[in-house]
């Protein structure tokens, strides 16, 4: 067994295009080794923006044997009566590739049959692996691909060089017009030139040679520990930044970084445009000193070594200066208007072709947020209404602001810094940043009043305006982020303990768009499906079994915290080692009630009981009403379904001892009124019939 090597030299791939293709590579390679009975070991990937490596151990030099067996036709057409082969039987034997006397009888359920047991041929994994290789680089996915010179092949960069080796041997396969060997090209700037690989094993020596560091956790060890260092000798530290860390391992095949500095000038624009303009435009990180406030200096990250590095800072700095000039003329010019003029522009800016300009956007928000302010159970309604009204009169304002025009990122953060600075209330600022929240799934959440309003709002408004022109998610497409959105406004409601109706919330939301009553009842009906199916996703993803949240939202899920709760209870309930004899029990009155239709307008008459076992069963059945009905209240539904789980031994005994369908009316109709009081005890609970 050997290692297999695959190195793919290109010309810079964009960072963000590395790993998603490596992961592909790995996948790929390796069930094209599956498919092939190659017997294997790991596989790892290695990548710089110049190269993408697969290393694939203890491949196996051949394939697995394989056979298999064919039928032929019958026995007795096969051979004559003297028991010699026929002319069919020699073109059988033709067509399975074996001798006459390789032939065999098979007794079948159809009758006797002649059969051959054929071995496929086992090639070796190097031939394999030279005759797949090809398609297997060009299949490789990205965001965009180019095509050069005359070549009809496409790939993320012009293909540069290739190395494929098993062991030492070297494959032969050719990609476009470049073919395989056994020679990388080192790194462009330190260690430029041809170096030859000798082995797959000798890779990693090979590579290090060429300057270059191929393991991306390594590179990104590397440049951490690089940046701080910097960093610490000037008193310093680097503003956390995952992400730009990420990228910029990416950017480069060897880290190194320099320290650049810039005007004090600039730090009278807000950190938040001077972190973004260094981030976006040059993918330089900033620098705070121990109260973490920025410091006029960053570090940019290079791919080469230079002599001279204060020279290549100083390029650094000439660079950022005109981005950095260009930010602070952009927030001087936004700071000579108000939000209310921004607002006013927005009536200029298409929100959506069919629902309008984003200030009447604005204009239904500002509706929308005041009706969820009187609705809900915050403290101070009145003052509560006026301030959400006004965030959403400016929640959108920076919008049109030359700063988010520049840097399309800092929208709703701009915003939030222009209102404070013009002496908004602080939560009224905070609303405008956080009611975009959340932004990604299992992001951070609204973290006031306000803000919360404002985002259920908002984000209602585009479900019920997008619903209501046709614009419904379909499979992978939700161009509106409907479902992001829609999760938002639960995962919201839970976390506030919002328990105003969902249906009243859509009705009030479809007002801003639809005149018909039929037409909105139709519509909502949709947004409520919608929203059924987002609860699901997200209690499944919790850990809650489907079973409990499908038979929760069965019974009811206009109170969203309180399909939570009644979820994680109908959870704990079915650990129980008797729930399954409870279920049953009480899909069993499910079914019966189903069956007898709609009896509800019948109330039980005590007179008409014919066994004890009815009395009792109605008896216990009131009394734990009290007790069901009171912690329902509280929301304690661990306890509620405690006490109704007691019922279950009166209702088996009212099984056992009555006929429920008594050929009597009145009795019938009384039994069955009587086990719709049981029902009615956890049919606003739960469906058990689901579970």
């Amino acid at each position: 067994m050997d290692t297999l090597l695959i190195e793919i030299g290109s010309e810079e791939i964009p960072a963000g295009y590395i790993i998603p293709a490596l992961d592909a590579f790995k996948k790929n390679i390796l069930s094209a080794l599956d498919r092939s009975r190659i017997d294997h070991g790991s596989a790892l990937t290695y990548g710089t923006p110049r190269r993408l490596v697969l290393i694939v151990k203890e491949v196996s030099d051949y394939q697995n044997p394989k056979t298999s067996t064919i039928t032929g036709p019958p026995a007795r057409v096969g051979f004559d009566e003297k028991g010699n082969p026929t002319l069919a039987a020699e073109k059988f034997a033709v067509k399975a590739g074996i001798g006459l006397d390789q032939i065999k009888v098979e007794d079948t359920p159809k009758g006797s049959y002649l059969t051959a047991v054929i071995s496929e041929k086992c090639e070796s994994c190097a031939s394999i692996l030279e005759h797949i290789l090809e398609k297997q680089i060009l299949s490789l996915p990205f965001p965009k691909s180019m095509r050069w010179g005359n070549l009809s092949i496409s790939f993320a960069r012009p293909i540069i060089s290739l190395i494929g080796l098993l062991g030492e041997k070297i494959l032969d396969f050719k990609v476009g017009n470049i073919k395989s060997g056994q020679y990388l090209f080192g790194h462009q700037f330190m260690c430029p030139g041809k170096y030859k690989v000798a082995s797959a094993d000798a890779y990693f020596q090979v590579v290090q040679q060429a300057g270059i560091i191929p393991d991306i956790d390594k590179r990104k060890a590397a440049l951490k520990e690089s940046i701080n260092a910097c960093a610490k000798e000037h008193d310093a530290k680097i503003l956390e930044d995952d992400e730009l860390i990420n990228l910029v391992t990416n950017l480069v095949e060897s880290p190194f970084p320099v320290v650049g500095f810039f005007d004090d000038e600039f730090l009278e624009v807000p950190d938040e445009v001077l972190i973004t303009a260094m981030r976006e435009h040059q993918k330089y990180f900033a620098m705070i000193d121990e109260n973490n406030h920025l410091k006029p200096m960053f570090i940019a990250v290079n791919n080469t070594n230079a002599k001279d590095m204060r020279l290549v800072a100083r390029g650094h700095e000439k660079v950022l200066r005109a981005r950095l000039f260009d930010a602070k003329f952009f927030y001087e010019v936004d700071c000579r208007s108000s939000l209310d003029e921004f607002a006013q522009k927005l009536k200029k800016v298409t929100f959506q072709a069919k629902l309008g300009s984003v200030h009447d956007k604005i204009l239904r928000i500002k509706a929308f947020a005041e009706y969820l302010a009187q609705e809900s159970s915050y403290s101070d309604k009145h003052i509560l209404a006026q301030d959400v009204v006004r965030a959403a009169q400016i929640c959108k304002a920076d919008l049109v602001s030359q700063v988010v025009i520049e840097f399309t990122k800092l929208q709703g953060i701009i915003g939030r810094i222009y209102a404070q600075k013009a002496g908004e209330k602080e939560d009224i600022a905070l609303a405008i940043e956080q009611h975009y929240r959340p932004v990604y799934s299992g992001g951070a959440l609204p973290e006031n009043p306000i803000a919360c309003l404002l985002a259920i709002a908002d984000k209602l408004d585009t479900i019920c305006g997008c619903f209501c022109v046709d614009l419904i998610p379909t499979g992978g497409a939700d161009p509106y982020a409907l479902r992001r959105q829609g999760i938002g406004i639960i995962q919201i409601m839970v976390e506030e303990n919002m328990v105003f109706s969902l249906k009243a919330m859509i009705d009030k939301g479809l007002t801003f768009y639809i005149e018909d009553a039929d037409k909105r009842d139709e519509t909502a009906l949709k947004i409520l499906a919608f929203f059924k199916n987002r609860m699901v996703n997200i209690l499944t993803e919790k850990g809650f079994s489907k079973e409990a949240v499908n038979s929760a939202l069965r019974a009811s899920f206009d109170n969203v915290p309180d399909v939570v709760l009644r979820v994680k209870a109908l959870d704990v309930l079915r650990k129980e080692p008797d729930f399954e004899p409870l279920s049953i029990t009480f899909k069993r009155v499910e079914n019966i009630l189903k069956k007898a239709g709609n009896k509800s307008f019948i109330s039980v008459d005590e007179t008409l009981f014919e066994d004890p076992s009815e009395k009792e069963l109605f008896s216990f059945v009131n009394k734990v009403s009290l007790l069901v009905e009171n912690f329902i209240q509280k929301g304690d539904y661990d306890t509620a379904l405690s006490h109704i789980a007691t019922l279950r031994p009166k209702v088996d005994t009212f099984f056992d001892d009555v006929m429920v369908m008594a050929e009597n009316t009145k009795i019938r109709d009384n039994r069955i009124a009587l086990l719709s009081s049981v029902s009615g005890l956890f049919k606003n609970i739960a469906d058990f019939s689901m579970i």
